[in-house]
């Protein structure tokens, strides 16, 4: 079995922030371990 290389994540930074956190500013280190679920979702105007 081929051994592939670790990439890291890049950190997430929104124009608005972390929501629901309580003012509290997050890095994906904060999740390691924990499993977690991102919604990712777009808006699109015409």
């Amino acid at each position: 079995m081929a051994s592939r290389a670790r990439v890291r994540a890049p950190e997430l930074v929104g124009a608005g922030g972390w929501l629901n956190t309580g003012g509290k500013e997050l890095t994906l280190a904060d999740f390691r371990g924990k499993i977690t679920i991102l919604d990712f979702w777009k808006s699109y105007t015409m």
